[in-house]
């Protein structure tokens, strides 16, 4: 249902926005929990590695995992770390549309979402999620399953 987010999952690289700012420590903490695995800082030896840094607007926490293990699906480690932290998650699509994103609510839900983006000197700042109105499919709850 989420393209990109939800397809053939791979050891890969994850790129997220959360909600709120958060430190490193408590969003490595949340996605090891998640996987179930280590979660190490970028320099750290860990079989998960995880930059986390601050940006402005809506979602000014990015988050990098290194090496997301294979098999877990990437929608829905996200709606799992957003249920633990309270906050709503956006991880990219496989749409061909830039500002389309899934957003991982902090409830777990699932849906697709438009966002307006702006490259700044500190990364990508992400504003104004609206819910998507083109072929948008119904929201899941993955997490709370």
């Amino acid at each position: 249902m989420f393209g990109m987010a939800d397809g053939d999952p791979t050891t890969a690289l994850w790129n997220w926005a959360v909600a709120g700012h958060f430190d490193a420590d408590r969003i490595r903490g949340a996605i090891a929990g998640t996987l179930e695995r280590s979660v190490v800082p970028l320099g750290d030896d860990g079989a998960v590695l995880c930059d986390v840094y601050p940006v402005g607007g809506d979602f000014p926490t990015l988050v990098d995992v290194y090496l997301a293990p294979a098999g877990v699906v990437e929608a829905h480690a996200a709606s799992a770390v957003a249920v633990r932290l309270g906050a709503a998650v956006l991880l990219p699509d496989d749409s061909l549309n830039p500002s389309r994103y899934v957003c991982a609510e902090p409830d777990g839900t699932l849906s697709l979402v438009h966002v307006d983006e702006t490259e700044t000197d500190d990364g990508p700042e992400r504003r104004n999620a609206r819910p998507c109105t083109g072929e948008c499919q119904e929201p899941r709850r993955p997490a709370a399953a």
